[in-house]
């Protein structure tokens, strides 16, 4: 099937699409030169059939003001409905889209944009989308399906292309037929080949470029591709200058002579194009020469025999359980023998220790029984390791001072010496000097 021809720049009156809804091109695309291009612009309809060709850009645009219909007349008789709808796009029986294929909606109030380029690969396979819209107002629903019969094009794939990165454009408005025409028209004037086609836009955000800030209406930039049959003109080649190059990498602006043609509408970077001759791409295959890293061929892989002899466990069992458990019981014995088997004993202890040290053990064994004793009943006498043995001057034994029916819990741990008997006071020395009574 002969794909027709929708943009003729040639003809001011020419027109885009097919059907209802169809656009008619910017006057600023015309010229006195002919132009072919298969782009294919079409409006949202009910199970809808479209054919665009691989390798050429496919836009399809979903309508709010055509699934309004779809949805009950909530609002007054003679009021406008803006309410907003969303759309869902997925393929038949899949819950995303083709690869190749993607869609955009900025808004609730704003209409949706599938766009893409087909591959050569999907070439008659009908490609079936649902669309499902939403009303966000009303929660109704509505669902579509677009049929897309990708066709193969003679002159596909064009040998030469250009990829141009245009930063004051968002993809939705470059998307518009009026937008793409005038970019298209500003490359046929400096390019000035017999067929042009634009293979493919894609946003800035996709090829992992940021968010723009939301000032002074910045926008994220896009990516458009562009196929030619002729070869890279004179003003396109210059940004492989080794001055422009070296511009590019000091974050310069390089000096392009055509770059005015496309700046009244169009802030190119240049720095960013990029030019691919597919007449002088070689095979990438090589073939594979053996070495270092990798192994040889082994020849096909021979699965193992369903009939698989039966093997006997209990070896391995043994050894993975004994062998352990033996070990284990080694040491065990040789730990019991060093703590049981070579303890010294007690009384080879004592007779190894001087007496001085065996007797402060003792006592200090001996004072903390009683003081351990002594905390389970406060009202029992007072320990002979708190009281006073001798009077100290004298060395006099010196009875308890207090009697059976004095409160214990009242009396200090240590006596003072103004609490014992047969006292001796001892002269003070007195200090030179005058001396007051």
């Amino acid at each position: 099937m002969q794909l027709p021809r929708w943009w003729e720049l040639g003809d001011p009156c020419a027109w885009t699409g097919q059907g209802r809804g169809t656009r008619r091109m910017s006057p600023a695309t015309t010229g006195t030169f002919l132009l072919t291009v298969y782009t294919i612009f079409s409006k949202v309809h009910s199970d809808r059939n479209v054919y665009p060709s691989a390798g050429v850009l496919f836009v399809h645009v979903l309508e709010r003001e055509y699934f309004k219909g779809e949805f009950p007349p909530y609002p007054k008789p003679g009021e406008i409905s803006n309410d907003p709808i969303t759309f869902n796009t997925n393929l038949m029986g899949y819950p995303d889209r083709p690869g190749w294929l993607r869609y955009i909606q900025r808004t609730p109030y704003s209409d949706g944009v599938l766009y893409g380029s087909p591959t050569a690969e999907n070439v008659g396979k009908p490609t079936i989308i649902e669309i499902t819209a939403y009303n966000r107002r009303t929660f109704e629903t509505a669902r579509h399906n677009l049929i897309i019969n990708i066709m193969s094009a003679e002159d596909f794939p064009l040998p030469y292309q250009a990829e141009f990165f245009i930063k004051n454009m968002n993809v939705e408005e470059m998307l518009a037929s009026e937008v793409l025409g005038d970019f298209l028209g500003a490359v046929k004037n400096v390019w000035q080949p017999e067929r042009l086609n634009a293979i493919n836009i894609t946003s800035a955000l996709d090829r992992g470029g940021r968010v723009p800030l939301p000032i002074n209406d910045m926008k994220e930039g896009v990516y458009v591709m562009v196929g030619a049959d002729v070869p890279f003109s004179s003003c396109l080649r210059e940004v492989e200058n080794p001055q422009n190059q070296l511009r590019c990498i000091q974050e310069m602006e390089p000096v392009i002579t055509c770059d005015k043609k496309f700046r009244t509408q169009f802030y190119i970077d240049w720095c960013k194009i990029s030019l691919v001759d597919k007449t002088k791409q070689v095979s990438t295959y090589q073939e594979v020469i053996r070495g270092e890293g990798i192994l040889p061929d082994g020849g096909e892989y021979k699965p193992p025999s369903d009939s698989l002899k039966s093997r006997d466990y209990y070896t391995d069992f043994l050894i993975t359980l004994a062998v352990p458990s033996a070990v284990a019981l080694v040491l065990f014995l040789i730990l019991a023998y060093i703590m049981c088997c070579r303890r010294e004993g007690v009384e080879k202890r004592n007779m190894q220790t001087p007496d001085i040290q065996l007797v402060h053990h003792s006592a200090i064994q001996k004072s903390t029984k009683e003081l351990r004793d002594m905390s389970k009943n406060r009202e029992i006498a007072w320990p002979l390791s708190t009281l006073p043995v001798f009077h100290p001057v004298t060395g006099e034994i010196i009875p308890p001072l207090h009697t059976d029916s004095y409160e214990s819990t009242n009396m200090p741990l240590m006596q003072t010496q103004q609490n014992l008997q047969h006292q001796t006071q001892i002269p003070q020395q007195q200090t030179t000097g005058k001396w007051y009574p």
